[in-house]
C-alpha cells in the first residue's frame, strides 16, 4: 500500500513539473535548481488539498507524499488541511494513514514526531489522536501482537509523553501486560517526565515502573524511580530534582 501511494504522489508530482534526479529533485521551471525533499514539501505539499478529488482520497496522496519525501512538513500540510475551513479531513482515511506507517518496517521518524510535536502536545487533539493509533487497540495488540502491531505500539508509547496522564494511563496500565513493551513504556514514563509538555502522576507512574521487567542497569530507572517516589510530575517544575537524582545514584 505504502509503495503504491508512493508511485501515485510520484505521478502527481509528475503532472506538477517535478521530478526525482540522482541527488535530490528537479523542477521543469527550474531544471538547473536542484531541490531537497524538505523544498519540495515546502513548495507542493499544500497543493495536494487543492486538487479536485474526494477529501479521502487528497489524504491518500498526501501520505504517499510523505512516504516518497520522508519529511515532516507533509504531515503539517496534512494538519493545516484538518484544521482549515473545508475541514476536518475523514477521520478515518487520516488515522488509518498513521496507523499503517506506525506499523511498517522501516524509519518513520516523520510520522511519530508529528504525533509528538502537534497531535500529542496539544491537548485538543491529544486525546482522539493517542486513542486512534493506541489506545483503541492496545487490548487486542496485547491478547494478540503481531511484529507489526508492537512496532505501532512501541512507537506510540515512546513519544507520549505529553498526552495527559488521564487519557494515556489506562493504556499504560494495560501495556505493561506485555513484557515485550515494556522498554518502549519505560522511555514513555522518562519522557513523561522529562518534555516539556510531559504530564503524569508521580505514584501512578512509579507503580508502573515497578511493575516493568527491563535489563538490569537501565539507564535512568533508578533516577525515575527517585524522582516519582519524591512526588515530582515534570522535569521542568522541579528543575533540580533530577540533577539531585543523578548524583545520588552515581
Amino acid at each position: 500500500m505504502e509503495m503504491q501511494a508512493a508511485e501515485a504522489a510520484r505521478r502527481w508530482l509528475a503532472d506538477q513539473g517535478v521530478s526525482q534526479v540522482r541527488d535530490g529533485w528537479v523542477s521543469d521551471e527550474k531544471p538547473d535548481v536542484l531541490l531537497t525533499a524538505n523544498q519540495v514539501a515546502h513548495s507542493w505539499a499544500g497543493d495536494v488539498f487543492a486538487e479536485e478529488l474526494r477529501a479521502a482520497d487528497q489524504v491518500r496522496l498526501a501520505f504517499g507524499l510523505l512516504d516518497l519525501l520522508d519529511d515532516y512538513w507533509v504531515t503539517c500540510e496534512i494538519r493545516f488541511a484538518n484544521e482549515s475551513v473545508e475541514g476536518p479531513l475523514p477521520a478515518d482515511v487520516l488515522w488509518d494513514g498513521y496507523r499503517e506507517r506506525l506499523e511498517a518496517d522501516r524509519d518513520i521518524e516523520a510520522v511519530t514526531y508529528s504525533l509528538w510535536v502537534d497531535w500529542f502536545e496539544d491537548h485538543s487533539t491529544s486525546a482522539t489522536a493517542f486513542a486512534e493509533v493506541l489506545g483503541n487497540d492496545i487490548d487486542r495488540m496485547v491478547a494478540d501482537p503481531s511484529k507489526a502491531l508492537l512496532r505501532r505500539a512501541c512507537r506510540v508509547l515512546e513519544c507520549s509523553g505529553p498526552v495527559p496522564w488521564p487519557v494515556k494511563e489506562p493504556t499504560y496500565r494495560t501495556a505493561v501486560r506485555l513484557p515485550a513493551l515494556h522498554p518502549s513504556l519505560f522511555r514513555g514514563l522518562l519522557a513523561s517526565f522529562h518534555d516539556v509538555y510531559g504530564d503524569q502522576e508521580p505514584a501512578a507512574a512509579l507503580a508502573l515502573l515497578n511493575q516493568l521487567d527491563l535489563p538490569m542497569h537501565t539507564q535512568h530507572r533508578a533516577e525515575l524511580g527517585q524522582v516519582l517516589a519524591a512526588g515530582h510530575k515534570n522535569r521542568y517544575r522541579s528543575p533540580d530534582a533530577w540533577d539531585a537524582a543523578v548524583r545520588s545514584c552515581s
